[in-house]
């Protein structure tokens, strides 16, 4: 039996992702999804709690004909640490799928196998840019599984999202939120 790990912040849990963990779900006869960056909720860069977030990716991928688990990843800021963390909270793994060099790096130095993703249309996929449509009332619907949101509006997302970018000073904020944070 071979056990992945996907790692992301999923801030939204978007189509990009969606697309991956289903190509990952053919490699894989059991699958951990990461919920990284637990602890932040609440602002433009990390809007969503860890609980929202896991709602959002078990709702997505109920129809996956694989084992998987979600699990919330709070970040220690400790990289010589951080593997030794992920198998603390982890069910034993075999392989991890990410692109960010920072992670492969960890991983693999401890010997454990690191598969690159395919990235799915970037420019259009990508958190910053589906939470700058969100607060700037753009449509963004289609760019997350309709399980997303339904969950988003169930929680009262957009709101929350609108409201965290707000400003209490009377210069108005930029329209363009595309600078105020990365995916």
């Amino acid at each position: 039996m071979k056990r992945g790990l996907f790692l992301g912040r999923f801030q939204p849990y978007h189509n990009g992702h969606h697309a991956v963990i289903e190509k990952i779900a053919k490699e894989v006869d059991e699958l951990i999804i990461g919920i990284g960056s637990a602890q932040w909720s609440h602002s433009f860069d990390n809007p969503f709690t860890a609980g929202e977030r896991v709602l959002m990716v078990r709702r997505a991928i109920r129809h996956l004909p694989i084992v998987t688990y979600v699990l919330p990843i709070e970040d220690i800021q400790r990289n010589s640490l951080y593997v030794a963390h992920i198998r603390t909270i982890c069910p034993p793994f075999e392989v991890v799928y990410s692109n960010n060099p920072l992670i492969r790096r960890l991983f693999e130095e401890e010997g454990i196998e690191v598969r690159r993703t395919e990235m799915i249309e970037r420019d259009l996929y990508w958190g910053v840019e589906i939470r700058r449509r969100m607060v700037n009332g753009e449509p963004w619907e289609e760019l997350v599984p309709p399980e997303v949101v339904e969950v988003i509006h169930e929680i009262g997302g957009l709101e929350r999202l609108r409201q965290v970018t707000e400003t209490d000073t009377t210069v108005s904020q930029p329209q363009d939120l595309r600078e105020r944070g990365s995916a």
